[in-house]
């Protein structure tokens, strides 16, 4: 220990609890990769990454899973020296924080995809919504998919060349073809409301009987 840091701050190792919440593994996941990192830090990486396939933790929950890492011991942390102009803890996985996160990848059962998906309940309850308004909807989902897409393919190029980080990039590539088949999957809602509308205006048109 030098003079210019202050003592890292290590509480005592508890039993694992029988379940931790997601929030906690995916802050400890981002803490696996090399280095110390900050609350802030794990903010900035969390929205460069996990939100692009899973999601993004605010940065209270990230504080929150922190102090209960340190309470399991599967993190540990220290104040920053007087080098720095604000005092700022860092974080770092321990030994048995990287063991317990192992075990918990490895586990057999990923459990169910739960997909919420807003646009498709609109199109669902389709029948109380005026027919342009509702095709307007789903243009405005395409405009936002290529835009999360083209980050997704900026955050893609931000980890080329860096061999620690073979697999989120692969993860992103996952998220990558994610996003253009919810841009295919779009244009086939708009074609089959198009559909609809073509239905709708060829009965209003038939003749009537009598």
């Amino acid at each position: 220990m030098t003079s210019r840091q202050f003592p890292r701050r290590q509480e005592p190792r508890q039993e694992k609890p029988a379940e931790l919440p997601p929030t906690a593994w995916a802050v400890l996941g981002l803490l696996s990769f090399p280095g110390e990192r900050t609350g802030y830090d794990l903010k900035k990486w969390a929205d460069a990454s996990l939100r692009f396939f899973y999601w993004s933790p605010a940065i209270s929950q990230i504080y929150a899973e922190l102090r209960r890492l340190e309470t399991l011991g599967y993190a540990t942390s220290r104040r920053s020296g007087p080098e720095e102009a604000r005092a700022k803890r860092r974080y770092a996985i321990t030994e048995a924080g990287r063991t317990a996160l192992a075990d918990w990848a490895a586990e057999g059962d990923a459990g169910p995809v739960v997909l919420k998906h807003p646009l498709v309940l609109r199109i669902w309850l389709g029948h109380l919504a005026a027919p342009d308004r509702l095709r307007a909807r789903v243009e405005e989902h395409l405009a936002h998919t290529r835009v999360a897409l083209k980050e997704v393919r900026d955050a893609l190029a931000r980890t080329e060349g860096v061999t620690d980080w073979n697999h989120p990039r692969t993860a992103l590539r996952w998220s990558e073809r994610q996003h253009l088949a919810e841009l295919e999957l779009a244009e086939a809602l708009l074609a089959d409301l198009d559909r609809m509308a073509q239905e709708r205006q060829g009965a209003a048109d038939a003749p009537t009987g009598g």
